[in-house]
């Protein structure tokens, strides 16, 4: 048998070693089937073998250093599967080799010298696998090459001299870590027609060479760290179809000699620093062109209405910068397949009927997506044209202009609209009830109008309804109960006229996690009970409305919840001591009700909160002092007579002794008695019943544990922090409570950080067994020590987990961030070079994390909260209580693997259910650098749907969202 050819069909099962005895096979081709296993060593026996093409299955294991025997061999492609290790080094014995394809697979190493021995090599694909190290050299040796793509590796280094391979086709380096400039060599490759170093650390000017590659189609050089100006060669470049030169920080007026590019069809400078105006007739130089990016520089002027010539236009992209004018009326005419129009960001006009006609033209476009003009200065009436849009529209954005009129009944019409957002104009009548027409719409946007009427009970239908935000109007009536069958995360209903009781069913929305506003309306009847079903949410805001009756203790199940104020309502009775149940409370706001009573102790042990207004009520008694009551800046008291002690700093008067009836010391003793004696047989049979059980599951838990780490045993963890008393008691979380104590006796004792994990709290058992599988298998400067586990059984017989830290004596970051912190009587503030460490610190540990362990790991929950200073100020990162390892599976059933971080800090495509990854701890990292350097939180209430701590520091982030439904809308 000379050929094999079985490729394209549904074999799978290992390669059998048997292919060995065919002795006179030439042609081994199996590519697209569901092939596994190793590619079978015994192949190097075929001796006579030219081609071998495995593309497409699911392979795994090394490349066999045994097929270097095959010295005919002229293609081998192993693309696509999921091979592992390094390339063997003896590659270059295949001398005859012209194919090497051995993309997306996992393969990992340096790539090795000896691979510039295969002279007559003309395609080597490497791209897609985790390739370190710096390119070889000895590439330039291979002159017949025609075809060289590494992309989407770990490369670092400079771009090796590659002057020899004047056959070059394809030289594509994209996403990778190359540094230094892009040599000027290149310019003699005058065979090159694809080059392709997007997303590197390149540096430097782009060099005026590139310009004498005459057949160049696609220059790619996006994302890198380029500076200076657009050469004006660029305009030789008679052959480019696509110019990708974004996302660096290139200056400078729009060349025009670019305008010579008459076959250009995507044309991206973006994100640059640009200035100057487009040339006018840059539409009728571009007669092919379909994508016009230029979004996120100083370009001024006009829209230069010869775009309309540009027939072929697909996506068209001028956000953030500073155009002015109205928007060219034939915009869409005659672009049929126009699918994106995003100018937000800019100085665009309109005041009447003639300045709106684009909305009209653009009605022609029936494959239009995405529509925004948001943040400019339109005014005038919304046409009724704007039902006329295209039925594919997806995202429709129109906020931030002075927009008046009615939104038409025919908005109903867009039945593919997945985002409308209209806040911030001055839109008056009712909202449309057609809008409920809408089935995939997933965020609704109407807030900051002059909208009034009622809320549509037909709003009970958009059932992808995620985000409803239509506070700041005049909408009157009651909320309809209909909502409850949205499943919403976000939901603003604040500075409204909404009236009656509120529906009991809002409350039976579980998926609510990060803000329900219902404050500043005329919401009566009591406080639902119902509350405490939303587990996930992070802030509620029932505050100025007339809400009567009391707190109900159910929302000490709000588990999440991290923003309380019911303030400005007829609230009574008492603060339910429940509240102390809520561990990440940073704000609660009681204020200007009639609540009364004295205020429970228990709100002093929650560690995270730093603003408590109690005032203008009724309370009574003495005023606690520990936790946030310590700080007479962080608490509110005015207005309750009755209050007494507290610290000095409150000038309160102080809380009298005298008891007017004494209690009687008989009865007293014999309460005490009986009970102590209950007490202890109740203590003796618990213990024997759970004695060896007990013991059975700590072994087990604890044999997990190396031997190199010291043993520890409740009694002594119980010792250490005198009883685990609220003294002792430096912090508390979501799944438990943390403790200084010290370990060993008053000789030699160590001061340690003991996590003691409430096994009560859903999730908090997963939590142990992930700190502890993360923990025992890192080692890095900036991540906490753990120093040992404990999985016993306490005092009482029930089970008792904790983990045990080595004590960072700085706190942590939030607490340097946001609290005063006095230290030998002055006040301790982070200067800029602290933070600069700190934020140095942190990147490390996530670089340790993600890029060197075997499998790396996401920390999940990355905040302020959870990044330690040890006593040089050094910052660890700790808290992995919700670490995953990449691609770990786990038990959904849980409720455990839907944790993914805290309000304000997870990236937005947790919210949806994405699985976790790296890109969620960069986000993470992000937020904490706005939150580090601009001293505001990303929970802040001054943040509304308008602008987060994210759009504060990057105001242009929105164009990842275009970015990655590019394949999809074009």
């Amino acid at each position: 048998m000379r050929r094999l050819n079985l490729a394209q069909n549904h074999f799978h099962g290992d390669l059998p070693q048997e292919l060995g005895i065919l002795h006179d096979l030439e042609t081994l081709q199996l590519s697209y089937n569901s092939i596994q296993g190793q590619v079978p060593p015994s192949l190097s026996n075929c001796t006579r073998l030219v081609s071998v093409s495995l593309h497409g299955n699911r392979l795994q294991g090394e490349l066999p250093s045994e097929l270097s025997s095959l010295h005919n061999l002229q293609l081998l492609d192993l693309g696509e599967n999921r091979l592992t290790g390094r390339i063997p080094l003896n590659i270059g014995s295949l001398v005859n080799l012209k194919h090497l394809i051995l993309k997306f697979n996992n393969m990992t190493g340096e790539i090795p010298t000896e691979i510039g021995r295969l002279e007559n090599l003309n395609e080597l694909s490497l791209g897609y696998n985790q390739f370190s190290g710096t390119l070889p050299t000895s590439l330039g040796n291979l002159s017949a090459l025609t075809f060289l793509s590494i992309p989407a590796n770990k490369l670092e280094g400079s771009i090796p001299p590659l002057q020899s391979l004047l056959s070059l086709n394809v030289l594509e380096l994209a996403q990778n870590k190359l540094e230094g400039t892009i040599p000027s060599f290149l310019g003699n490759l005058s065979s090159l027609k694809y080059l392709d170093f997007q997303e590197n650390a390149l540096v430097g000017q782009i060099p005026e060479s590139l310009g004498s590659l005459g057949l160049l189609t696609t220059l790619s050089l996006s994302t890198n760290n380029l500076s200076g100006l657009i050469p004006d060669v660029l305009g030789n470049l008679q052959a480019l179809t696509g110019l990708y030169i974004d996302t660096n920080k290139l200056e400078g007026f729009f060349p025009l000699s670019l305008l010579n590019l008459s076959s250009l069809e995507i044309l991206n400078i973006q994100f640059n620093n640009l200035t100057g105006s487009f040339p006018s007739d840059v539409g009728s130089k571009f007669p092919n062109l379909k994508q016009f990016l230029v979004a996120d520089n100083q370009f001024r002027g006009t829209l230069p209405s010869s775009l309309c010539n540009a027939t072929m236009l697909q996506w068209i992209q001028t956000a953030s910068n500073f155009l002015s004018g109205t928007i060219p009326r034939c915009l869409g005419a005659r672009q049929k397949n126009l699918s994106i129009v995003w100018l937000e960001a800019n100085q665009f006009e309109a005041t009447n009927n003639v300045d709106w006609e684009f909305l009209t033209s653009l009605t022609n476009s029936s494959k239009m997506k995405v529509l925004d003009v948001g943040t400019n200065k339109l005014q005038g009436v919304l046409p009724n044209s704007i039902a006329n849009l295209s039925t594919q529209l997806e995202y429709l954005v129109m906020s931030y202009n002075n927009i008046a009129g009615i939104i038409t009944e025919g908005i109903g019409n867009l039945v593919n609209l997945k985002e409308l957002i209209m806040n911030h104009n001055i839109l008056k009548g009712v909202i449309p009830a057609s809008l409920s027409k809408l089935k995939n719409l997933n965020k609704l946007s109407l807030s900051n109008n002059a909208l009034s009427g009622p809320i549509p009970v037909t709003f009970g239908n958009l059932t992808r309804l995620t985000i409803l935000l239509l506070s700041t109007n005049a909408i009157t009536g009651a909320i309809p109960s209909s909502l409850s069958n949205c499943p919403l995360e976000v939901l603003d209903l604040s500075h409204n006229n909404l009236s009656g009781p509120t529906p009991k069913e809002l409350f039976s929305i579980t998926t609510l996690s990060r803000f329900m506003y219902l404050a500043h309306n005329s919401l009566s009847g009591s406080f639902p009970i119902e509350v405490g079903n939303l587990k996930n949410l992070g802030e509620l805001d029932f505050s100025s409305n007339i809400i009567s009756g009391v707190i109900p203790t159910s929302i000490g199940e709000c588990e999440s919840l991290e923003r309380l104020n019911i303030s400005g309502n007829l609230l009574q009775g008492t603060i339910p001591l429940s509240l102390g149940n809520l561990k990440g409370l940073l704000m609660l706001d009681l204020s200007y009700n009639n609540l009364s009573g004295t205020i429970p102790e228990i709100l002093g042990s929650l560690r995270g909160l730093s603003s408590l207004n109690l005032s203008f009520n009724n309370f009574q008694g003495g005023v606690p002092t520990d936790g946030v009551f310590q700080n007479s800046a962080a608490i509110l008291i005015t207005g309750n007579d009755g209050l007494c002690g507290g610290i000095p700093q409150l000038k309160l008067r102080p809380c009298s002794n005298h008891t007017n009836k004494k209690p009687s010391w008989k009865l007293i003793i014999a309460v005490f008695t009986s009970s102590a004696f209950l007490l202890v047989a109740l203590v003796f049979a618990l213990c024997k019943f759970h004695q060896k059980n007990g013991k059975i599951k700590a072994d087990l838990q604890i044999a997990v544990i190396s031997d190199k780490y010291m043993r520890v045993s409740y009694a002594e963890l119980s010792h250490a922090t005198n009883g685990f008393s609220s003294e002792n008691l430096i912090g508390a979380g979501s799944f438990g409570s943390v403790y200084k104590g010290r370990i060993g006796d008053s000789g030699n004792h160590m001061v340690v950080a003991i996590k003691v994990l409430n096994l009560i709290q859903r999730g908090a058992s997963q939590s142990f067994v992930a700190e502890c599988e993360t923990l025992q298998c890192v080692r890095h400067r900036n991540l906490v020590r753990i120093l040992t586990v404990c999985s016993s059984i306490d005092s009482l017989g029930r089970e008792f987990k904790a983990i045990v830290y080595e004590f960072l004596p700085n706190g942590n970051l939030d607490q340097r961030l946001h609290q005063c912190i006095i230290e030998d009587g002055e006040q301790k503030t982070l200067d800029l070079l602290a933070r600069l460490c700190i934020a140095i610190d942190v990147a490390s540990s996530l670089d340790y994390l993600h890029q060197h362990r075997p499998t790396p790991i996401i920390h999940c929950d990355l905040k302020p909260s959870n990044i330690l200073l040890d006593k040089d100020m050094v910052a660890r990162v700790g808290d992995f209580g919700l670490a995953r390892f990449l691609h770990q599976e786990t038990d959904k059933s849980s409720g455990w693997a839907s944790m993914r971080g805290s309000i304000g800090y997870a990236a937005p495509e947790y919210g949806l259910g994405n699985e976790v990854s790296t890109h969620g701890d960069v986000y993470s990292y992000g937020i904490l650098l706005l939150e580090m350097f601009s001293g505001k939180r990303p929970t802040d209430s001054e943040f509304g749907e308008a602008i987060g701590l994210r759009k504060l520091g990057f105001p242009v982030q929105r164009r990842h969202r275009w970015t990655a439904h590019r394949s999809v809308m074009l």
